[in-house]
């Protein structure tokens, strides 16, 4: 049976690749998260109040995103685009396309936390005089969060681990650095560790976060 070896000096000369990788994937993840988050509040606000025609624009972006992988969205955004003139770098093309398809997701976890608010307290709220706007604010967001919180938090870690498909651009990212040295060192065992320890860098306090986000709601609204 062939025993598995490591090449420890070649792990540390390639480190500041792993590290400049990390950082890009950070970078672009947060980014796109952000903005995946934001665009589904609206999506999932219009989509509760129902207002016309932007409901149905919104029916129509979520089919999108959700039904066309991440991959095939890249290559519409970085190789399609340049030949009706729109030319854009490879780190925005990954930053609109996390976006896109976060979006999606984001609205429907989003969605669910707004409709899953007790329509008594909506109706006391209205009893009492509250705008909609304030509704949203004091009574429906608050709560709506606290049931968001295990699906956000999926769908984060979903949205950092699809970043590994930033390579079909040569995006410099984890996963694209490991290929790339691969094939220039043929140090698979090695490349491959250090791949899996950066996700666990990322993922790990993320993970740990969000589950004591998760019990904290929890304990806000049950009390236990």
């Amino acid at each position: 049976m062939r025993k598995l070896t490591f090449d420890w000096q070649y792990i540390v000369n390639v480190l500041p690749h792993y590290q400049t990788a990390l950082w890009i994937t950070v970078k672009l993840a947060s980014i796109g998260i952000l903005f995946a988050v934001l665009v589904g509040i609206t999506c999932s606000v219009i989509q509760y109040f129902k207002i016309k025609m932007l409901t149905k624009i919104v029916k129509v972006y979520l089919e999108i995103a959700r039904n066309t992988p991440l991959l095939i969205q890249l290559f519409f955004l970085y190789y399609g685009l340049p030949k009706v003139g729109i030319t854009l770098s490879e780190e925005l093309c990954g930053i609109i396309g996390l976006t896109f398809l976060g979006g999606g997701y984001m609205a429907e976890v989003f969605r669910a936390g707004f409709e899953a608010v007790s329509k008594s307290q909506i109706e006391t709220g209205k009893a009492i005089g509250l705008s909609n706007l304030q509704l949203m604010r004091y009574v429906i967001i608050p709560q709506a969060f606290s049931y968001s919180v295990p699906g956000f938090g999926a769908n984060c870690i979903f949205l950092i681990k699809e970043t590994s498909i930033f390579s079909g651009i040569a995006i410099l990212e984890l996963t694209n650095t490991t290929k790339n040295l691969m094939g220039i060192f043929y140090k698979t065992n090695e490349a491959l560790f250090m791949l899996v320890i950066g996700y666990l860098i990322i993922l790990l306090p993320l993970i740990l976060f969000l589950t004591w986000l998760e019990r904290r709601v929890r304990h806000a609204e049950f009390g236990n």
